[in-house]
């Protein structure tokens, strides 16, 4: 599925501009795959963060100390980065 990376690739950086622009979020590793990192500016949030997710079915990596990961990949489909990016906006932490 090599020739589908671009598309998780182009994701995983929408995602990681969504996050830029959130007040909840500290900062953003740059983007350069298909995988995106980033800091919660408060890292006592982190678990209501990830509850939040959760609670829309959304599932993505704690490093620990507030620090995030998420990746795309062939089973994410173009209405769940929507649904997300969607999610992300809402946030109120």
């Amino acid at each position: 599925h090599v020739e589908r990376l671009a598309k998780d690739h182009q994701r995983a950086a929408e995602i990681g501009k969504i996050l830029e622009e959130q007040d909840y979020v500290g900062s953003v590793e740059p983007v350069e795959t298909n995988i995106a990192i980033f800091y919660l500016k408060k890292a006592s949030m982190e678990e209501d963060f990830i509850k939040h997710l959760a609670e829309n079915d959304i599932r993505i990596s704690n490093m620990g100390q507030g620090k995030l990961r998420i990746v795309t990949h062939l089973d994410y489909s173009q209405e769940m980065h929507e649904m997300f990016l969607e999610t992300l906006q809402k946030v109120r932490l």
